[in-house]
Formats: C-alpha cells, sequence, structure tokens
C-alpha cells in the first residue's frame, strides 16, 4: 500500500513525463518487446475517445446554460473564433517561414517514394450542410465533431429559453457534466501506463528512420511547433490574457504530452478540459465551450504543417516561389486547416487542395503524400502539440476577456 500511495502522491505530469521518458528507452533497448505492450496504449486511447462524444454533448450545453443569457455566447463564440483563426493563419506563415530558412525539399529523392493516392476532398458546401446531422445517435457514434457542436448550442440555447420549464433539465445537463469529469479524472490515472506505450510503439516503429530518410523536414516540424508555442503562444498569453507565462506552461503538460502520444486533438479533449479547470483556473462555461470548438478549427499544428510541406513540395519538383505562390499558400493552408478532421495524419489528406492552388498536379501531390506517409506518425505527433497548445491558449485568452479567469488558481502550482 505504502507503493500505491507513493505512486499517487507523484504529481501526474511528473509520472506521465516519466512514462514518456521510460517509453523511449524501452523502445530503443528492448524493441522486440514493445507489441507486448501495445494493448495499454490501445485501451487507453479507446477510454479517452470514448468519453469525448459525450462530453461535447452535453459540456457545451450545460455550459450555455450556466451562461444564462444566449446573447453571451455570441461574443464568447466570436472571440473563440477570432483568435483562432489568427493563430491558425499565424501558423501557417511560420511554416512557410521555416521551409524557407531551411529548404528541406531541395533534393528529397520523391522519386523512390510510391505514390500515395488521395481520395476526393471534401467541398466547403459539404462541409457547411454537415454542420446539421440528419441523426443525432449517428453524429454520436462517428464523433462528428462540427455537427455535436451545433446540436449542443442549440440543446443549450433551448434550454434557456424555455426559461422555468426548462430548469431540471438545465440541473441534469450539468450534474451529467460534472460526472463526465469526475470520469474524465478517472482515465486520467492511467495516462503514464497509456504514454508508455504508444510512445514505445511510435519509436520502436520507425523513430531513428524519420531522422535519417526526412532528417531535414523532421527538424523544420519542431522547430516550426517551438516557435508557434514559444512564440505565438506566449504572446498571446502575454497581451491579450495578460497573465504570467510560465504557469501555463506548468499546467498543461498533461494535456501536451496526451496530444503528443495520441496525435489527435479530438482525443485529447477530456484532459484539455480537466488541465483548463484545475490547473488554469477556467472557468466551465468557458472551457466547455472554447475548447471543443478548438478541437475542430483550432489546427495551428496542422496549419504550420501545410504550409510547411506545401513549400518542401513546392521546392522538390523545382517550382518558383513568387509572392503569388505564397500568397496563394497562406490562404489555402488556413482554410484547409480548419477543415481538417481533429485524426492522426489527416493533414496529409488536405495537401491536395492547397498544391492544387499552385499548379501542383495530383500525379505530384500522390508522390508527396507517398514519400512522407511512412514516416509521418512521430512528426503528426510532434505538430499535434502546437494545437493543444493553441486550444489552451486561446481558452484562456477568451476567459481573461470575459472576466472568467481565477487567477489564483492560474498561477498555482498543478494539483497532483
Amino acid at each position: 500500500m505504502s507503493v500505491v500511495r507513493g505512486w499517487f502522491a507523484i504529481p501526474l505530469w511528473k509520472r506521465v513525463l516519466g512514462a514518456l521518458a521510460l517509453g523511449v528507452a524501452f523502445a530503443f533497448l528492448w524493441p522486440g518487446a514493445t507489441p507486448a505492450v501495445a494493448f495499454m496504449g490501445d485501451l487507453f486511447v479507446r477510454a479517452i475517445r470514448m468519453l469525448v462524444a459525450p462530453i461535447v454533448l452535453v459540456t457545451i450545453a450545460a455550459g450555455i446554460t450556466t451562461l444564462g443569457d444566449p446573447k453571451r455566447l455570441g461574443g464568447l463564440g466570436g472571440r473563440a473564433i477570432g483568435l483562432f483563426a489568427l493563430t491558425t493563419a499565424i501558423a501557417v506563415s511560420v511554416g512557410m517561414a521555416v521551409a524557407t530558412l531551411i529548404r528541406p525539399g531541395v533534393g528529397a529523392p520523391l522519386g523512390t517514394a510510391a505514390p500515395h493516392a488521395l481520395g476526393e476532398p471534401v467541398t466547403p458546401y459539404e462541409q457547411l450542410i454537415g454542420i446539421i446531422p440528419v441523426n443525432i445517435v449517428e453524429a454520436l457514434a462517428k464523433g462528428d465533431m462540427l455537427a455535436l457542436i451545433f446540436v449542443s448550442i442549440i440543446i443549450g440555447v433551448g434550454t434557456v429559453v424555455a426559461g422555468e420549464p426548462g430548469k431540471p433539465f438545465a440541473t441534469l445537463l450539468q450534474s451529467t457534466s460534472s460526472v463526465l469529469f469526475k470520469i474524465v479524472g478517472i482515465v486520467m490515472e492511467a495516462t503514464p501506463f497509456g504514454v508508455f506505450a504508444l510512445i514505445a510503439n511510435a519509436v520502436a516503429a520507425n523513430g531513428a528512420a524519420v531522422f535519417v530518410n526526412v532528417g531535414w523536414l523532421a527538424l523544420a516540424v519542431v522547430l516550426g511547433s517551438l516557435i508557434q508555442i514559444l512564440v505565438v503562444h506566449t504572446l498571446l498569453l502575454r497581451f491579450v490574457a495578460r497573465v504570467p507565462i510560465l504557469p501555463y506552461f506548468r499546467s498543461i503538460v498533461d494535456a501536451l504530452v496526451v496530444a503528443f502520444a495520441t496525435a489527435s486533438s479530438s482525443a485529447t479533449l477530456p484532459v484539455a478540459m480537466r488541465v483548463a479547470e484545475k490547473n488554469l483556473g477556467v472557468a466551465r462555461p468557458i472551457f466547455s465551450t472554447v475548447l471543443p470548438l478548438g478541437a475542430s478549427i483550432g489546427k495551428d499544428g496542422t496549419a504550420m504543417y501545410v504550409g510547411l510541406l506545401s513549400l518542401f513540395a513546392l521546392q522538390a519538383f523545382g517550382a518558383p516561389l513568387t509572392p503569388t505562390v505564397y500568397g496563394l499558400v497562406l490562404l489555402t493552408g488556413a482554410l484547409a486547416a480548419f477543415g481538417t478532421a481533429p485524426v492522426p495524419s489527416a493533414s496529409l489528406f488536405m495537401l491536395a487542395a492547397v498544391l492544387s492552388a499552385v499548379g501542383i498536379a495530383p500525379e505530384q501531390t500522390a508522390l508527396v503524400v507517398g514519400f512522407v506517409l511512412p514516416f509521418d506518425r512521430l512528426l503528426d505527433m510532434t505538430r499535434t502539440v502546437p494545437s493543444a497548445s493553441a486550444n489552451l491558449a486561446v481558452t484562456t485568452a477568451v476567459a481573461r476577456l470575459e472576466g472568467e479567469l481565477n487567477e489564483e488558481v492560474y498561477r498555482a502550482r498543478p494539483e497532483a
């Protein structure tokens, strides 16, 4: 029992970082044994994904009922979308700047890659129509984030507008939301084991190959991710949220490690919500509305990568890089990032929309994807981290602007 007590006495973020380091060491020292521990990672991801859809559906609706005035939702949503659009556009620019500096595509052996055909991209019309689901249960089963957000908003607004008859349902929503967050807390205790298994398998599968075969591209992804987090998000926190920086980074370790391990913004959502409430001091009506929205449209890592990989392809094919080309990549890259699904490697399949706008043929795009895809897992894990950070940074900024940030909790050290 003393061992168990000692384990839980260690702050969770330290246990998670320790598991991350052990997973890397395990993969290098005993790579053949990594399949034996893979089940822990699979169980962890399934448990997290199990919670995403009900959390989105319930917590947004519950958050709106606590706001009281539906008009306030419009101001909150407008601020959130505006900040997400800003960080996304900057992220594309960061990716393009890093690619221009490092030039990872020059001399890239694309001729040795097997083409990987891409499916038809989803049109803006289909994205717009899909926001309203034909079947709510089907949207829940598929985990369709935008559809769930729409349904949640309608339920929340309807509950508020109903007035007195809606109060029992509002209480039910808030009670269910509290129960879901307790379940998240229970699942979070398994994070070190899940992270250990996920990292061990990812590194054992292709860790070294990433740096041997696409070394310059990998370096560019890491550098772009660091710039987006340490410069862009820091400026957002300093000048919009007007809060000290160190407590923020100290508080979000759990969410960033889970983002890295799962390579999925949606899988990170339950953890991010717990971090926002317990560590950052963001009020529940704010984070329960902004974080699910961010999991759908707050894709800094994807935006940075799309900008970077677009220039990588143009450099590899020797295409001229004119101001018009840069402008088209910036515009289409930001729009493509907004429409990317919050699942691993999804950003690769939005590349066709960007490259076609600058004259790259589908056959050439297939070559680029075929070259990158075998090594994309660790690159995807890396670029999911700035997306998770963007989501929490924007949420903190919106909470500050709405007067819903508890600075005492924000400045305190994270709970164990």
